[in-house]
C-alpha cells in the first residue's frame, strides 16, 4: 500500500498546487489527507466532477501551475465535457492530473451499479485520448509513474490519469471534522418518513437507499414501493419528478442527500417550475459524503431552503428533531413541498445492502405503480 502522505508530497514536489474533486471510497484516505494538509483556497470539494475540472482549469489560467482532479470512475461522465471541450490539448491545452478510483474493476467484487463503469473505465480514457497508468502499490513503482505522468503532460499538453485500484492507499483518518447541528440519525429520520408517507419513495444512492431497504425489512414490509437509485448520484430528484408528473394521483417522495442534491442542483429549478402537487422532496443533510469516507460537503454553508423557495417550491421546511419532522409530515400538503432534515453523520457498522438486484427492484416497482391511481 501507498501512504497518502507519500503520494501527496510527491505530487506537490512535482508542482501540483491545487486539488479539487468529488470523494470516492477508494480514494478516501488520499482525499482525507488533502483535506487536512492543503490550504483551504487550494482544495475545493466540488459539487460535481465537471465543476472540479473547471476549477482546476481556472487555477491553471491564474497561476500557470498544475491542478489535480480526483473522482470515482462513475464521475468521468460528469467530467467528459470540460475535459474534451476545455482542457483538451486540441482546445486550450490545460494539463491536469486525474486521480480516478476504479470501482467495478473486472475480476474484483463490487456493487451492480459499478460493474459496467468498471469494464469501460480504461477504454473511456483511451477514447478521450487521455494517457493513463494504473497506480502501483509500491513506492518505486509510483515514483516512476509520477515521472511519466509529468513528462507526458510537458511534452503533449495532455491531461494524465492515474487509475486507483481497491486497497492502493494505506488507511488515513481525517482530522478536520465539522459537525452539523443535529440530534437525529439519518436512519431515524428515514424510519419516520417511511412510516408516515404513503405512495412511493425514490431514494438516492449510498447509505439512504441501504437504510431504507433495511427499515422496510425491519417493519416486515415489502420493497415494491421504493425505487432505490443505487447509482447515478444526483439524479433521484429528476426520476421522482417525472414519475410525479406521469402519476399525478400518486404521492411521490424523493429521499435525497445533501451531496447528491448539490451535485445537480439545477434539478431544483425544473421541479419548482413544474410544481407537481403530489411531490415531496426531502433532503437529509449531514454535511458529508457519508458513503465514501465522510468527506465534508458545502451544504452547511448553503441555505438549501432559500434555494428551494427561489426555484418555486410552494412549502419549504426544516426539521432538526424527530418531533419537528413528525409535525411537518402530518401536514400532508397537496402542493409541491421541500423538507430539509438535519441528521447526524455516520451509519450503523452492520448496515447491509439490498438483497434484490436493480432489475428486480425495477420490475417490482413498475408493477406496483402501474395500478396506482
Amino acid at each position: 500500500m501507498i501512504e497518502a502522505a507519500y503520494f501527496y508530497n510527491k505530487l506537490v514536489e512535482k508542482g501540483v498546487g491545487f486539488f479539487s474533486g468529488v470523494p470516492d471510497s477508494l480514494l478516501k484516505d488520499f482525499c482525507a489527507y488533502i483535506t487536512d494538509h492543503a490550504d483551504k483556497i487550494n482544495h475545493i470539494i466540488a459539487v460535481n466532477e465537471g465543476a472540479a475540472v473547471g476549477l482546476a482549469c481556472g487555477y491553471h489560467l491564474a497561476t500557470g501551475r498544475i491542478s489535480l482532479v480526483y473522482m470515482q470512475n462513475s464521475g468521468i461522465g460528469n467530467a467528459v465535457n470540460p475535459l474534451l471541450s476545455l482542457a483538451d490539448n486540441e482546445v486550450y491545452r490545460i494539463p491536469l492530473v486525474l486521480v480516478i478510483g476504479w470501482r467495478g474493476e473486472p475480476g474484483v467484487h463490487d456493487e451492480p451499479q459499478h460493474i459496467k463503469q468498471g469494464k469501460v473505465t480504461c477504454s473511456l480514457l483511451e477514447s478521450m485520448g487521455i494517457p493513463y497508468a494504473v497506480l502501483e502499490k509500491d513506492e518505486n513503482g509510483v515514483n516512476g509513474q509520477i515521472e511519466t505522468c509529468f513528462k507526458t503532460m510537458v511534452e503533449t499538453g495532455s491531461s494524465y490519469a492515474l487509475v486507483i485500484r481497491k486497497d492502493t492507499f494505506a488507511p488515513y483518518t481525517l482530522q478536520k471534522k465539522e459537525e452539523i447541528d443535529a440530534v437525529m440519525t439519518r436512519e431515524e429520520a428515514i424510519e419516520e418518513i417511511a412510516a408516515r408517507r404513503d405512495g412511493i419513495i425514490v431514494s438516492t444512492t449510498g447509505m439512504i437507499s441501504r437504510e431504507l431497504y433495511e427499515l422496510r425489512d425491519k417493519a416486515g414490509a415489502g420493497h415494491e414501493r421504493d425505487f432505490l437509485t443505487v447509482g447515478s448520484m444526483g439524479h433521484a430528484s429528476s426520476i421522482a419528478l417525472s414519475i410525479a408528473l406521469q402519476k399525478p394521483e400518486l404521492r411521490v417522495t424523493c429521499l435525497d442527500g445533501d451531496g447528491a442534491a448539490l451535485m445537480h442542483m439545477g434539478s431544483f429549478a425544473a421541479i419548482g417550475t413544474q410544481k407537481p402537487r403530489n411531490y415531496c422532496h426531502i433532503v437529509l443533510n449531514n454535511g458529508a459524503h457519508d458513503s465514501v469516507g465522510g468527506q465534508p460537503t458545502i451544504a452547511p454553508f448553503v441555505d438549501i431552503q432559500a434555494a428551494a423557495r427561489a426555484c418555486g417550491y410552494i412549502h419549504v421546511y426544516q426539521a432538526k428533531t424527530k418531533e419537528e419532522l413528525k409535525n411537518i409530515l402530518a401536514k400532508n400538503h397537496d402542493e409541491l413541498t421541500f423538507i430539509e432534515v438535519k441528521v447526524k453523520k455516520g451509519a450503523r457498522k452492520d448496515l447491509g445492502r439490498p438483497k434484490t438486484t436493480p432489475q428486480e427492484n425495477k420490475a417490482a416497482f413498475m408493477k406496483y405503480i402501474e395500478v396506482q391511481e
